[in-house]
């Protein structure tokens, strides 16, 4: 989410130098001109921040004329910005984890899995997916003690593995697969392509199996670069 790829009312606008992050790692940046890492996957409610101060502050003539006056109603407004960020993405993981009545502690049980994802180099999406099917993948993930240990206090809390298919996509565009389909598809061979379309018509569909969708090679994130008109 590049700051001149955020509109006027949140959204994300422009997809041209990103990619899907397919091991979890807040540190994930595809776009080949951020060499610092400043919108990396971790970064992003920060740049969103700063994306509304700049714009905050671009509007401050028509706040009030007094700019003292405008820059502290900017300030009181977007001091809400952590606060509001932090509880919808709260309430996100919840769903994505199945929990619908949410208490205190789900807070830690997000924490810490991400922790362990992250500890582990697990597939984000194919995580979430694997909870929602009670199913283990080949990642070391499912074979770590502390895992296990937040598995038992997970299945506690869980609610409704309906909510979590509902969240959690079991497909996505898996760069190395569009980076394929557009090879061939330029060649004059579009099967890929068509294949790839199909699927992302309904990316949360749980009654298919299509397993050569839902892994990259090993390491193709670290090496993987996007640039501008992609």
């Amino acid at each position: 989410m590049n700051t001149d790829n955020m509109s006027i009312i949140g959204e994300t606008i422009d997809y041209g130098p990103c990619a899907f992050m397919n091991i979890y790692n807040p540190e994930t940046v595809f776009s080949s001109i951020d060499r610092n890492g400043r919108y990396a996957f971790g970064n992003q409610s920060k740049i969103a921040y700063w994306n509304l101060s700049v714009f905050a502050g671009a509007l401050l003539p028509s706040i009030s004329d007094n700019r003292e006056d405008a820059i502290k109603l900017a300030e009181n407004i977007l001091s809400k910005f952590p606060e509001i960020y932090s509880k919808k993405w709260y309430q996100m993981m919840f769903k994505k984890l199945g929990i619908v009545n949410p208490i205190t502690d789900d807070i830690k049980l997000v924490d810490s899995l991400l922790e362990l994802m992250k500890e582990s180099q697990a597939d984000y999406t194919n995580t979430f997916a694997a909870l929602a099917l009670d199913k283990a993948t080949k990642d070391s993930l499912f074979k770590l003690k502390n895992f296990k240990t937040w598995m038992k206090k997970w299945v506690g809390r869980v609610e409704s593995k309906k909510t979590m298919q509902n969240y959690n996509p079991r497909f996505i565009p898996r760069n190395h697969l569009v980076e394929s389909a557009l090879i061939n598809a330029v060649s004059g061979n579009k099967k890929k392509l068509d294949q790839l379309l199909l699927l992302f018509k309904n990316p949360y569909d749980y009654k298919n199996h299509f397993d050569d969708f839902q892994t990259s090679p090993e390491g193709f994130d670290s090496t993987y670069k996007t640039f501008c008109g992609t």
